[in-house]
């Protein structure tokens, strides 16, 4: 029964995310009073989602030193000039520049490990990015900003280390410590009953989070639409050249997808907490609107990723022979 629930769940998740942020739109109110349960979805999202890697895969992280290179590269190199290039191009508002800036600098959503897990990414790998490149924001993030605006700011660096600790390497350890004492047989018990409200817990924390844009919907201007639209394209651009770099460059489907969802999502409260301390109201814009679309376009590139996996991968691992030769 929780099977078959997990299947539909799967299959709707298109649909249940951006009904999960409007939902929390418009119940602003009740998003705020739950948002101490944001933690805790997370921590058991993590520990259900972990519940299928071991120690050996744990020791896979040095194994891949040039995709995470890639990966933080691109975060926080090639994204960042991406948006610079694209906000001066089309805002004649250099706070606004900022705040696009902004939005796509602060470090890797901790939700990319969530659908890393949903697509069968590679976890030890996604892991190991979202720990680096979280331990590097407090040094990457500031010399970004200055770059930007001249501006040098501080980062509660040892708040994100807790929070990281408590929502992703606790559960992971206990997670990966019932899997290596029962031999892998809580994966087959365990872990597949708890898939479906793995996923509820996905949607609770889209509806909680998405409160928090509310109070910047409720007067729409046009260029608050036009601010909105240039948000959705530049988040696109992010999950989109990942795939695309992550085809001609590896050769693994686990790994493209897990390049996907670390290269295409942000840590938006991190981004949220800085606007809002150090710069006006319209540099946070940018930043806030992220929340519109960043669950939206995982659910729907978890779909692409579906379908590209079954055009250009024969055994569900390794590129078909005709594209390997792409990426020798």
């Amino acid at each position: 029964m929780l099977g078959e629930f997990n299947k539909r769940l799967q299959k709707l998740m298109p649909i249940l995310t951006p009904a999960s942020l409007i939902a929390g739109v418009l119940l602003e109110d009740a998003g705020g009073r739950l948002l101490f349960l944001v933690p805790w979805l997370f921590a058991f999202m993590t520990f259900a989602g972990s519940l299928s890697m071991n120690f050996h895969g744990l020791r896979s992280f040095v194994k891949y030193p040039w995709v995470i290179l890639f990966t933080i590269a691109f975060l926080h190199i090639l994204m960042p000039v991406w948006a610079y290039f694209i906000s001066s191009l089309l805002f004649d508002d250099h706070l606004l520049t900022i705040g696009f800036v902004l939005s796509v600098a602060v470090p890797t959503g901790i939700t990319s490990f969530i659908w890393a897990s949903i697509c069968r990414g590679h976890l030890p790998l996604c892991l190991s990015i979202i720990l680096i490149d979280t331990i590097l924001s407090p040094i990457v993030l500031p010399l970004l900003v200055h770059f930007v605006v001249g501006e040098k700011i501080a980062i509660n660096t040892m708040a994100i280390m807790l929070d990281l600790l408590w929502m992703i390497v606790l559960p992971s350890i206990a997670a990966v410590l019932l899997n290596e004492w029962t031999k892998g047989k809580i994966n087959e018990t365990l872990g597949k009953k708890l898939a479906p409200f793995q996923k509820l817990s996905l949607f609770l924390i889209v509806g909680i989070n998405s409160s928090a844009i509310a109070p910047f919907l409720k007067n729409i201007t046009w260029e608050i639409v036009w601010i909105i639209v240039v948000v959705m394209l530049v988040a696109i651009c992010g999950y989109s050249m990942c795939l695309v770099l992550g085809h001609f460059l590896f050769k693994d489907f686990d790994i493209i997808s897990t390049v996907v969802f670390t290269g295409g999502m942000r840590n938006i409260a991190v981004g949220v907490v800085v606007a809002s301390t150090y710069f006006p109201a319209k540099v946070v814009m940018p930043v806030v609107f992220g929340m519109l679309f960043q669950q939206i376009l995982a659910s729907q590139f978890s779909r692409i990723l579906e379908k590209y996996k079954e055009k250009f991968f024969s055994d569900g691992g390794a590129l078909n022979h005709e594209e390997s030769s792409l990426v020798r």
